[in-house]
C-alpha cells in the first residue's frame, strides 16, 4: 500500500481531489448562504404590510404588488401592461419595469400610494 502513495502521479491525483472537495465545499456553503437570505428575503416581501391590490379610485390604474417582490400594473382593459420588480423602503417603493422604465412613489398611510401624480388606493 505504501508504494502506491509514494508515486507523484499518485499523489498528486490525491492532492487534487482533496482541493476540489474543499473548493466544492466551500462552493456549496456560497450557494447555501445565498439561497439562505434570499429566502430571508422572499419571507420579507411575502410579510410586507403594502403587498396587495392598489388602484385608482375609478379603478382605471391597478397595481399588483406581489409578496415575491414583483408587481403587474393593469390599464384600463390592458391586463398586465406593465411588469417588473419593486423595492419597498419605509415609505417609498422603487419600480424597475421589465422594459428597462424606472418609477417612485410613497405611501402616505397604511391605504393610500402617491405614484406618477396618481392616488391609488388598497382594495
Amino acid at each position: 500500500m505504501r508504494k502506491i502513495f509514494k508515486s507523484p502521479v499518485l499523489q498528486f491525483f490525491t492532492a487534487v481531489t482533496l482541493a476540489g472537495a474543499a473548493t466544492s465545499s466551500s462552493a456549496t456553503d456560497a450557494v447555501n448562504d445565498r439561497d439562505q437570505q434570499q429566502q430571508t428575503s422572499e419571507n420579507t416581501m411575502q410579510q410586507h404590510p403594502y403587498a396587495g391590490m392598489w388602484m385608482t379610485d375609478d379603478g382605471r390604474i391597478r397595481h399588483e404588488l406581489l409578496p415575491n417582490g414583483r408587481y403587474d400594473e393593469a390599464r384600463g382593459n390592458r391586463e398586465s401592461a406593465y411588469r417588473g420588480r419593486y423595492e419597498v423602503t419605509g415609505r417609498h417603493i422603487e419600480y424597475w419595469d421589465d422594459t428597462g422604465f424606472t418609477a417612485d412613489g410613497d405611501f402616505v398611510d397604511g391605504n393610500t400610494l402617491h405614484h406618477g401624480g396618481m392616488v391609488l388606493r388598497r382594495k
